[in-house]
């Protein structure tokens, strides 16, 4: 059997994960196409989760944890009345309950408890660790851990539509926010329990929807060759367009490529984390840091293979 060779391939793809499939099984399939050397996935997506899953190749997994850090979008749909062991719709039923009328006005009035800074206990059904385990192991096994409180913030709850027994929000929020738990204490709320249905995230980290693609379109473009799959590859320094950008002289950016410290007329806080450029080129260098009147490297780009 012959191996597969690896390429070297930089650059962040997002794609539109279908159901069914795990955050990992749905980056190693998309690696495959590619056949990159280097890939991890930023934020996972539960199975029964759809949506943007940005997949970050080479080089730029140097910066996934932004990624990870930033806030996101969601479309999901919660069923009322009936509560489940897993806290969505693949989980057992536990209690089915009646369902309390509610106005326009009462409802928003709940939902209103559920913008802004709240917090959240992480369900047990979730990837945190305890003790070197993620918590759903503990959870099949019929083990409860406890877990500690945290805080997260709702920059946007807005319903979408509803129906007797069901409820369809849009949901802006920082990192870390379990839309699970967001759907169960809602349940709690009005007294009849809830579950998630469905979850789509829309977007993170201010990616557009517009460039996410499926599993079925890579495949398709595959069969074009590798010059067709990397024009979809988006440049890394997307996921830290949040840092002030700095340009640097073509001799300054050798010695930052060679982990030197530059001097720099930028006025910046010290310590404050920026992105880097090659004046002539525009090639990304990666982060340095402001040091008084120097820039230190920080993260930086591998740029071994070329010539500035």
């Amino acid at each position: 059997m012959v191996k597969a060779k690896w390429r070297s391939v930089d650059g962040i793809i997002l794609l539109n994960k279908p159901i069914g499939l795990s955050s990992n099984q749905a980056l190693q399939r998309v690696r495959r196409l590619y056949q990159a050397a280097k890939a991890g996935h930023t934020g996972a997506l539960d199975p029964l989760a759809t949506g943007m899953l940005p997949l970050c190749f080479g080089e730029a997994t140097k910066f996934s944890q932004y990624l990870l850090d930033a806030n996101k979008r969601y479309l999901t749909c919660i069923q009322l009345g009936k509560r489940t062991t897993t806290g969505d719709r693949e989980g057992d039923v536990l209690t089915e309950e009646l369902i309390p009328t509610l106005t326009d006005e009462s409802l928003e009035e709940i939902l209103d408890g559920f913008r802004g800074e709240i917090e959240q206990i992480p369900p047990m059904y979730s990837a945190l660790k305890h003790e070197g385990k993620p918590l759903y192991e503990y959870a099949r096994q019929g083990i409860v851990i406890e877990r500690k409180r945290r805080r997260v913030t709702i920059s946007n709850l807005t319903l979408v539509s509803r129906t007797e027994d069901t409820l369809t929000l849009d949901i802006q929020c920082s990192k870390g926010t379990y839309i699970r738990t967001i759907g169960e204490d809602i349940g709690e709320v009005l007294g009849c329990g809830a579950h998630l249905h469905s979850l789509h995230r829309i977007s993170t980290a201010g990616y557009s929807p517009e460039n996410m693609m499926t599993l079925e379109q890579f495949e398709t473009l595959a069969e074009q060759g590798y010059e067709a799959l990397d024009s979809h590859l988006i440049t890394m320094d997307t996921a830290v367009e949040h840092f002030t950008s700095v340009d640097l002289p073509t001799p300054d950016a050798r010695d930052m490529m060679f982990g030197r410290t530059v001097p720099t007329t930028v006025s910046l806080e010290h310590e404050t984390v920026v992105r880097m450029y090659d004046q002539e080129s525009r090639r990304f260098l990666g982060l340095g840091q402001i040091k008084g009147a120097f820039i230190r490297p920080y993260r930086l780009v591998n740029t071994s293979e070329f010539s500035l």
